[in-house]
């Protein structure tokens, strides 16, 4: 057989195979597939490729080391074991273990962080940041979205700046009966200092005042049910992009100054539940997979 046709024959007749051809004989070569010695073969100088064989993956070379950080099982100061007194418990016995067994909650929190909708960056003042017309529209979307998810809505919290306010409101309109509630705690802010640092965000003078509020907000939501709980809660807080980055940190126990690398668009839901065991699991995270694609904004 001739060098030529050989090589039509290896290349093939479609525009490109070729180029792969030469990229996986590259690739081969340089031990790329894992074939061990006397799996490669050439004719004419060109290399006839066999099916890469499984490598052996030498788990200590290929895995991350745990970060040493376990998880404390009494995050939001409501573990009920830790809660009885260790002096108590060697002197009651049995009595000090009925305690902590009647103090275990039993409900699982449902908590829905929603983002406000697009608004008017360039109104004087807060009062004049309100809904754009496409922000009230994201409302809408966002409040449908959580009335076709079919849940029974304890409350509904928002923060007390007038795009979160304005959100809520809208939003209520699709859950009649959702008891509807201000907090100062959840306004915008900037929670820690970011890190890795960003020359475009440096407020340092509000770090100190801004971070105690949205830890104080942090406490005052995001924790186990309560042991008089006996149902399932589902809670929704309408806020701010910031104070929503920080309490998915915090409820996960992340770097809390990891916050600014989370993104969230307007309108968007993020999912936590909280297990009465303290557990935190985050079932979405600025999920807004609910707006056509033209609707969507991160401002």
């Amino acid at each position: 057989m001739s060098y030529r046709r050989a090589f039509k024959i290896v290349c093939g007749f479609a525009g490109g195979s070729a180029v792969f051809v030469y990229g996986a004989a590259a690739a081969q070569s340089h031990g790329y597939f894992g074939d061990q010695q006397g799996q490669r073969q050439y004719k004419g100088g060109l290399a006839v490729l066999q099916a890469a064989q499984p490598t052996t993956w030498v788990s200590g070379n290929h895995t991350v080391s745990p970060s040493g950080n376990g998880w404390d099982s009494n995050w939001d100061k409501r573990d009920p074991s830790l809660m009885v007194n260790s002096r108590r418990k060697e002197s009651a016995g049995d009595e000090a273990n009925t305690e902590v067994e009647n103090n275990k909650p039993k409900a699982t929190r449902h908590i829905f962080l929603i983002r406000h909708s697009q608004y008017n960056l360039n109104g004087n003042g807060d009062k004049e940041r309100i809904l754009t017309p496409l922000g009230r529209e994201q409302a809408e979307l966002t409040g449908q979205r959580l009335a076709a998810l079919g849940l029974k809505y304890d409350v509904l919290i928002h923060s007390s700046m007038a795009r979160a306010t304005e959100t809520a409101h809208i939003i209520s309109k699709h859950l009649p009966g959702v008891e509807l509630m201000s907090c100062d705690l959840l306004r915008e802010g900037a929670p820690i200092e970011p890190i890795p640092p960003v020359s475009h965000y440096k407020p340092e003078a509000v770090y100190h005042e801004d971070g105690a509020r949205i830890e104080a907000a942090f406490r005052r939501y995001i924790h186990r049910a309560d042991v008089k709980q006996k149902e399932d809660s589902y809670e929704i807080i309408v806020c701010h992009a910031n104070v929503i980055r920080y309490f998915v940190c915090r409820a996960l126990q992340f770097p809390p100054e990891g916050w600014l690398r989370l993104g969230l668009n307007n309108g968007s839901i993020t999912w936590l539940t909280i297990r009465p065991s303290g557990r935190v699991a985050l079932r979405a995270l600025g999920d807004s997979g609910f707006m056509p694609p033209d609707k969507l904004t991160r401002t």
